[in-house]
């Protein structure tokens, strides 16, 4: 029987949602987003392959669209060559840094809040386009999909882990509620459902170093304790945690494939 990958991709990302009775607990929606987390910092010329892939189909003074862009780390790290560069996010604070960076570069901005693909109609096609993080949100991902092929002019590049990031915590879910979360989706399973499209895509997986040992912040005690549902008055023990569990580098696939013309 053949297996249904988007169905498969649909019901994988479907049980990462919180019980009811734990979400009930919950003094803050745990489903948070913080643009100061999503703000361009560091070297955004590193040679990862997400980059190097996207520079490779990009012409000078081309064009790059970044769907679910954040601040635009992924978009910014392909200027120049690029010369303009349209944004794509939910969060009107996101597109707000988008647009400061843009200017701060030099680059021509475009900037379009809502979700994807249901705003697709209203965005510009690019010469690439570079979507980071964000599958994972994404249930319905066969228009998703579609969408971002239909905007590339070139080539399309999608940055994920090589599992949830969310993974991260599921000690911690455990740890606090005796909850254990689910293993998949994969990068493999993205893969697979593009390439159901017939389109020829490639994966290549990589390696960030994990971060450089500091103190725990009251940014990353409050954050991490929205995530996990946990009251005001469990800070400390939070604290306790990140301390005992420090967060490894992260595991991540960068696949792409080239719009057939």
């Amino acid at each position: 029987m053949t297996v249904d990958v988007f169905a498969r991709w649909h019901d994988d990302l479907q049980a990462w949602a919180i019980p009811d009775g734990i979400l009930a607990q919950a003094p803050v929606s745990p489903w948070i987003h913080p643009v100061e987390n999503f703000t361009p910092k560091g070297d955004l010329r590193v040679g990862t392959p997400s980059r190097m892939r996207a520079l490779e189909a990009l012409p000078a003074g081309g064009s790059v669209l970044d769907v679910g862009c954040g601040g635009g780390r992924a978009a910014f790290g392909l200027v120049p060559p690029a010369a303009s560069v349209v944004g794509v996010d939910q969060q009107q604070g996101m597109l707000d840094v988008f647009a400061g960076e843009a200017a701060a570069r030099g680059a021509s901005c475009t900037t379009v809040l809502g979700n994807w693909p249901a705003v697709a109609d209203s965005v510009p096609a690019c010469d690439v386009v570079v979507c980071h993080h964000v599958l994972y949100n994404v249930q319905d991902v066969q228009p998703f999909l579609e969408a971002l092929s239909s905007h590339a002019r070139r080539r399309v590049v999608v940055e994920i882990p090589l599992r949830h990031p969310l993974s991260s915590l599921s000690g911690a879910w455990r740890h606090f509620w005796g909850l254990e979360r689910p293993k998949g989706p994969t990068a493999d399973d993205a893969l697979a459902c593009i390439r159901s499209l017939g389109l020829d895509a490639r994966l290549e997986t990589f390696s960030e170093p994990a971060p450089v040992r500091r103190e725990i912040s009251e940014d990353d005690v409050r954050h991490t304790r929205v995530r996990l549902c946990l009251t005001a008055d469990r800070g400390e023990e939070v604290r306790e945690w990140l301390e005992e569990n420090p967060r490894p580098g992260r595991e991540l696939a960068a696949v792409w494939w080239d719009v057939p013309a």
